[in-house]
């Protein structure tokens, strides 16, 4: 028995001694460095960064890209990149990944954020009063939306969130249905003679027949946690949530497949509010802001600014008047009619440059 023990002991000190005596690998800790003080770059414009290698690996290659798209490189230095950020780019903080090859053919990667922004400044443009209708000042406006020649409204606040067809001459709601007091609803659109619906924070999405209002469905967000506008372009939504992103729905699951970032030349841009689809552009109510923007639906580049200061001043002010928001494009006019947050007027105006 003593030996046993004896051989137990020596068999475990062996054994301990062997797995301290191991040489440990370690993985390379490959990194980027950008050229410059801002990790900031535009369009079409030059960007300059190094692969660092503190562990002094043997690299025979590296394969750059921003978000998986393959970057042409100038430079003969396989650790350094030059090159011009392609016109093609998402606009907003992309990812740049260096793919390492070292020692006989193991690789790694090495990742680090970059802004990109528009390489255009935008266009400012301002707005023409055209008509002046009257509208329900008890209504929290947060989207409008034409179809089949009727304007369709939804308003939020928990409690008073509604969906509704307008008399936009009138201002005569001539059909309405409420939404469950927990709900806060948000922005609409219609695709393929059904109308969406956004609620802001409860996750949830609704489907009617604009026919009569009846509720089809509802559906739940994914990676986009609140719900603010909704426009569609005949083929896919855009949603957006209140952040810089802008997302890219399917028009069948309505999950999020993508997102733009909506910047221009110099910074990015949050809080899209109520968005509308006009001819090849989105665009979005900028929330708190007497202004709207024109958005590229491709990259999210902001292409002009429209300036609505003035408007609210044009409605009958009451302590309850809050923001301007509502966008609608009437393509038999091709006219805009817009409003704001509990405002007693809806105004129908031409958009021209400043």
């Amino acid at each position: 028995m003593k030996f046993y023990k004896l051989f137990i002991i020596t068999f475990l000190s062996l054994t301990i001694f062997s797995c301290g005596g191991e040489k440990k690998t370690t993985s390379p800790s490959f990194s980027i460095k950008l050229d410059g003080k801002t990790d900031k770059v535009q369009l079409n414009s030059a960007i300059k960064a190094t692969v660092i290698n503190p562990t002094q690996r043997n690299i025979t290659a590296v394969t750059f890209s921003i978000n998986d798209q393959k970057l042409t490189n100038s430079s003969s230095n396989p650790l350094v990149l030059e090159t011009t950020i392609p016109s093609t780019s998402l606009l907003g903080k992309q990812l740049l990944k260096a793919t390492v090859t070292y020692e006989e053919g193991k690789t790694a990667t090495a990742k680090k954020n970059v802004t990109i922004l528009s390489n255009s400044k935008p266009k400012i443009y301002t707005y023409k009063i055209i008509n002046t209708y009257p509208h329900d000042s008890k209504a929290y406006t947060q989207g409008l939306e034409f179809y089949r020649d009727t304007l369709f409204e939804s308003t939020g606040q928990r409690g008073q969130s509604s969906l509704r067809k307008v008399n936009y001459k009138t201002g005569e709601v001539y059909q309405k249905i409420d939404l469950d007091r927990q709900y806060f609803g948000e922005g609409i659109t219609v695709l393929n003679d059904k109308l969406y619906m956004l609620t802001w924070q409860s996750n949830t999405g609704f489907v009617f027949n604009p026919d009569n209002l009846e509720r089809l469905s509802t559906f739940s967000y994914q990676k986009s946690k609140q719900g603010w506008g909704l426009c569609t372009d005949g083929e896919k939504f855009f949603k957006s949530d209140g952040t810089e992103k802008i997302w890219i729905l399917d028009p069948e699951t309505l999950k999020e497949q993508y997102a733009i970032q909506v910047c221009d030349n110099k910074r990015t841009y949050v809080k899209s509010n109520e968005l509308e689809y006009i001819n090849g552009k989105i665009f979005a109510n900028s929330y708190q802001k007497p202004s709207m923007m024109i958005i590229n639906p491709k990259n999210g580049a902001l292409e002009a600014l429209i300036d609505f200061r003035g408007l609210k001043e044009k409605t009958t002010v009451l302590p309850t008047t809050d923001v301007f928001n509502g966008i609608a494009y009437n393509p038999k006019t091709k006219t805009y009619f817009v409003t704001g947050k509990y405002w007693d007027k809806m105004f129908e105006v031409e958009i021209m440059e400043k």
